[in-house]
């Protein structure tokens, strides 16, 4: 049973790894490229869409790398799993602190409502994102390591 565990963890972290990743290299660029307002309103439609999704996979891979962790308190690579669990901890905090507040502005935006500002909201976004990125990469990384 704990092994089946350790692999659904693995991979739900790794599949939030890959969405997140291409929002932040690939979505994102291919938006900012658009004319006109189309990227802007792609964001907003990105923010309302993965921001109602989004939750629960932080929150479901932060409950699966802590069950991981007192299920397999005794094995090898605990610590490991430990610290990806800590990790995502930072992601969610990162999240709830820094990225939701601008993501919940920018989901209503449209080119007639949206702040002078928008675009430096944006940019602010996406560094943070860039770090949310980074630090879950970490604890997947993490969490692949204990396995072996």
């Amino acid at each position: 049973m704990l092994t089946a565990l350790e692999v659904v963890t693995t991979v739900v972290v790794g599949v939030m790894v890959g969405v997140e990743f291409s929002v932040a290299f690939v979505i994102n660029p291919i938006l900012n490229a658009l004319p006109e307002d189309s990227g802007q309103l792609g964001r907003a439609h990105g923010g309302r869409t993965l921001g109602a999704l989004m939750p629960f996979w932080y929150i479901g891979s932060l409950v699966l790398s802590a069950v991981w962790a007192v299920a397999g308190w005794h094995h090898h690579g605990t610590g490991l799993v430990v610290t990806a669990a800590a990790l995502l901890i930072v992601s969610v905090i990162m999240s709830l602190l820094l990225l939701v507040p601008i993501n919940n502005r920018s989901k209503t935006w449209t080119p007639e409502n949206r702040p002078a500002d928008w675009k430096e909201q944006m940019n602010r976004w996406d560094r943070f994102h860039y770090i949310r990125v980074a630090v879950i990469i970490a604890a997947f990384a993490l969490l692949v390591t204990a396995l072996t």
